[in-house]
């Protein structure tokens, strides 16, 4: 019994070091970006290449890692994992050239995609339901951690001559850990169960895995049997409204709203950062305390409708306080802005650390610039080697508002604020629990890839077409109808819409798996087909079980 006790640390410090790993390899470009620039004398097109060849590694493991989870295990996929992104890192540490960067970006993008896959499902399996839930969102927790490490590593290393070449070696330090704790962990719970070692902490799911197990193919997903169809739709339904409402690009004009209600210069942006980052954190560790008590549905019913209600505030204030997205990449060649890269702040790259990038997959993070369709003012050519004066070039102070704007800008804020929160302890968190529960182990992995692969392609979607809906403001009405542009807050009045359709999936078709096991919930969707009966009304006494009980559990 002591055994199985030491063990939940384990599994708690697997889940936490790869969220670690994830967030660190997600935020580490935007420090790392300036000086590669400027040792490299990257265009703005290479730079983009360079960071979106993270998305496509990522999209690569998504792809092809929920056969390799299924194949060859969970833990085996976490450990291949690691030896990539240890690969990827030393690539990056000793590139020469910018296809070293690049390789080593995309194998680091493919071991944090099939890690984030493997370890949710992972930890979900070998820890019992009332554990469940807490274990698998502290690999949130991680992901926000991980950022802020890398932005105070990155903020450290500055001035440090090679100082990129040791931001993207310290993310093998997670890695190696958390490969240092798999070691004393089961490969799954087939070994769980032969050894004794999980039967207390899984409330005896383990005993099922000793019965015949029946089979399935990759097309099972999208058929009746098992009411698998039922539970595709709703793992695609949470990783689709997850991304469609927008929370790719909110931050993009995180800066703008700083700056609208006085947070000017270097130290201001430093304590906005800061703040975000605080928010985020307090409320992934709110997520992590309710979500065995008040449930999954009530966090992504509660999280759903507050990004509904704050991101629709930003669009109808920005109709009375208009906001400008600020120079692109090519607009700026000495400060080699990117808009919307992880952590972009919108300011001057070298003039402060950026602001912290949204998390939401966890697993499907935002990782390519939407810059790239910006257009470039006549005569902007790539940069090539920048004059060091420009990078501290600070951007002139604007006039003071009067009272009632200013009240609307911190009213932005607010709703800025509550957007990231509502994120946080919704969507982010309890979108991967949800996914690691809902399908049968036979085929889980197959099932959690093919639904994170539509998570970073409505991501990948969601970012290239930003920057044309917002683009009305600056274009004439011929050019508008003809692109389909609608202006800034009508693309955030959009999201809102989005989220209220959002808050309408969940409460109709997500069933609740709190305190559940995998049996329960697997009898759950078998029983009650793909219907509105995923209502309300449903509670956990609403389905009869059989419940299947382990001679060893206590």
């Amino acid at each position: 019994m002591g055994h199985s006790s030491s063990l939940l640390p384990l599994c708690a410090s697997v889940s936490l070091l790869g969220g670690l790993t994830f967030g660190y390899e997600l935020a580490v470009i935007s420090g790392a970006l300036l000086p590669l620039q400027l040792d490299f004398g990257l265009s703005c097109s290479e730079q983009e290449l360079l960071v979106g060849s993270l998305l496509l590694g990522a999209l690569l493991a998504s792809l092809v890692g929920g056969f390799l989870i299924d194949r060859y295990g969970r833990k085996q996929a976490i450990l291949g994992s690691n030896l990539v992104l240890l690969a990827g890192s030393l690539s990056l540490g000793l590139a020469s050239s910018l296809t070293w960067l690049v390789l080593g970006r995309s194998a680091a993008g493919f071991a944090i995609s099939l890690s984030s896959m493997a370890c949710c499902i992972y930890v979900s399996e070998l820890v019992g339901p009332r554990q469940r839930g807490v274990l698998v969102s502290l690999y949130e927790a991680g992901i926000t951690v991980g950022i802020l490490l890398s932005y105070a590593l990155n903020y450290a290393l500055a001035g440090t001559p090679w100082g990129w070449r040791h931001m993207f070696g310290w993310a093998a330090a997670p890695a190696l850990l958390q490969s240092l704790s798999l070691l004393f962990l089961p490969a799954g719970t087939d070994e769980a169960a032969a050894h004794k070692d999980l039967i207390p902490l899984q409330g005896g799911e383990a005993t099922k895995l000793g019965l015949e197990r029946p089979r399935y193919s990759f097309l099972d997903l999208f058929r009746a049997r098992g009411n698998m169809r039922g539970r595709t739709t709703v793992g695609l339904g949470l990783v689709l409204f997850q991304q469609l409402t927008g929370q790719p690009n909110v931050l993009c004009y995180a800066s703008t709203i700083f700056r609208s209600v006085g947070f000017l210069g270097g130290s201001s942006a430093v304590l906005a950062s800061v703040g975000l980052g605080a928010v985020k954190v307090a409320a992934t560790l709110t997520a992590m305390g309710l979500v065995d008590r008040a449930g999954r549905r009530a966090l992504l019913l509660a999280g759903c409708a507050l990004m509904a209600f704050s991101v629709s505030g930003i669009g109808l204030i920005s109709f009375a306080v208009p906001m400008d997205s600020g120079p692109s990449c090519l607009a700026e060649p000495n400060a080699t802005r990117l808009s919307g890269l992880p952590g972009d702040s919108g300011l001057p790259r070298g003039l402060s650390p950026p602001l912290l990038p949204t998390t939401g997959q966890s697993p499907g993070d935002p990782v390519l610039s939407t810059s790239e369709k910006a257009k470039p003012h006549p005569g902007a050519g790539a940069p090539t080697a920048p004059p060091p004066p420009a990078l501290s070039t600070a951007p002139p102070a604007p006039i003071s508002p009067a009272p009632g704007r200013a009240l609307l800008h911190w009213t932005a804020l607010v709703c800025m604020m509550v957007f990231v929160s509502a994120f946080s302890f919704g969507f982010g968190p309890v979108t991967w629990l949800v996914l690691s529960e809902i399908y049968p182990v036979e085929i889980r992995g197959r099932a959690f890839a093919f639904c994170n692969s539509f998570n970073w392609a409505a991501n990948l979607f969601i970012s290239l077409s930003f920057l044309d809906l917002i683009d009305a403001e600056h274009m004439p009405l011929v050019s508008v109808l003809d692109m389909g542009a609608i202006g800034l807050s009508w693309t955030f009045l959009l999201y809102g819409l989005t989220a209220v359709l959002g808050l309408g999936f969940i409460y109709l078709f997500v069933p609740e798996t709190k305190g559940q096991s995998f049996a329960e919930i697997d009898q759950q969707f078998q029983r009650r087909r793909f219907t509105l009966s995923f209502g309300h009304r449903q509670s956990s006494a609403s389905v009869q079980y059989s419940r299947i009980e382990a001679s060893a559990a206590s």
